[in-house]
């Protein structure tokens, strides 16, 4: 019995060769470049789950090779976040990478990113200011600045990033195209569980009654769209509608419910444009967003 379940079992996945430094990364590209294949980036803080490997795969489409980043960055967290119980599992990310097709996972710690001395940050103005960036003030110049290093150290032709975070993701087009990046940032489709949750690493954190309550933000966002993608209703009577629902739902704070420009992020009062539907709320101790085109998207 033992012997014919083990000839059942699928082989285990390869080992994903690894790299920590910035000069072991550059080797790797340039032997790839010296090849004339095309490199994407998908750069992560772990705690890996089928949106990051989605990433992954939509990389692979556009790319010869693909390098995975696993970095915690620890400049992106404020002083009452979750920066120290951010869950970590770096093998368990490495197996799941290999799976999806990553060629290399890029795992430094903090001295190679943040250097002794490191004093540079990355601020891009105001599509960092609103929305995340009240609420989580140095979050986006964090964000920028490890990014902006991120790229250039693996200089990839593609990086792939997740519309769920979808400010983060202006964030990253804005600094790329003012600091003249060479590379094509591609946003890839949120993920969503069957119910319409979209996946997160920290819905680990959730109760299985806040799992279910979670997944009103969905629901909401889908009313908004409905509601507004038109553009013939005034924004303002379905933000609060929407606001109320998560309060019934059991939401025991809500930062934001906004309708924006989808480039800008400039608050709309009818939605006359492209725009993105935004919320961010807290179910216990966890913090959620999620967001939603209302109209053609922009690429």
């Amino acid at each position: 019995m033992s012997t014919d379940t083990a000839a059942m079992a699928p082989p285990p996945a390869p080992a994903l060769p690894t790299v920590r430094t910035p000069a072991e990364l550059r080797a790797r590209v340039a032997a790839w470049r010296k090849e004339g294949l095309r490199v994407g980036l998908v750069p992560t803080m772990g705690a890996l789950h089928e949106g990051h490997l989605t990433l992954v795969k939509r990389a692979r489409d556009l790319a010869d090779r693909v390098v995975a980043s696993v970095f915690v960055n620890p400049t992106q967290f404020g002083p009452n976040e979750d920066f120290s119980r951010y869950p970590r599992d770096e093998a368990g990310d490495a197996r799941l990478l290999a799976g999806a097709g990553c060629d290399l996972l890029y795992a430094p710690g903090v001295e190679a990113i943040y250097p002794p001395g490191f004093t540079t940050t990355v601020d891009v103005g105001p599509v960092a200011v609103p929305l995340e960036g009240h609420f989580r003030p140095g979050h986006f110049q964090g964000v920028a600045t490890v990014v902006t290093k991120l790229l250039l150290q693996a200089l990839p032709d593609v990086a792939c990033f997740g519309q769920k975070d979808y400010q983060q993701l202006a964030v990253i087009r804005r600094l790329t195209a003012d600091l003249d990046i060479p590379v094509r940032i591609e946003g890839v489709p949120t993920v969503r569980e069957a119910d319409g949750l979209a996946l997160s690493s920290r819905n680990r954190y959730l109760s299985a009654e806040e799992r279910r309550q979670a997944v009103t933000i969905s629901r909401v966002l889908n009313r908004l769209r409905d509601t507004l993608g038109d553009g013939s209703q005034p924004v303002a009577p379905a933000i609060a509608q929407a606001t109320e629902a998560l309060t019934a739902a059991g939401f025991t704070r809500i930062d934001y419910v906004a309708v924006v420009d989808a480039a800008t992020l400039a608050p709309l009062e009818r939605v006359d444009r492209p725009a993105r539907a935004l919320v961010a709320a807290f179910l216990g101790r966890t913090r959620l967003i999620d967001n939603l085109a209302l109209g053609p998207d922009i690429p």
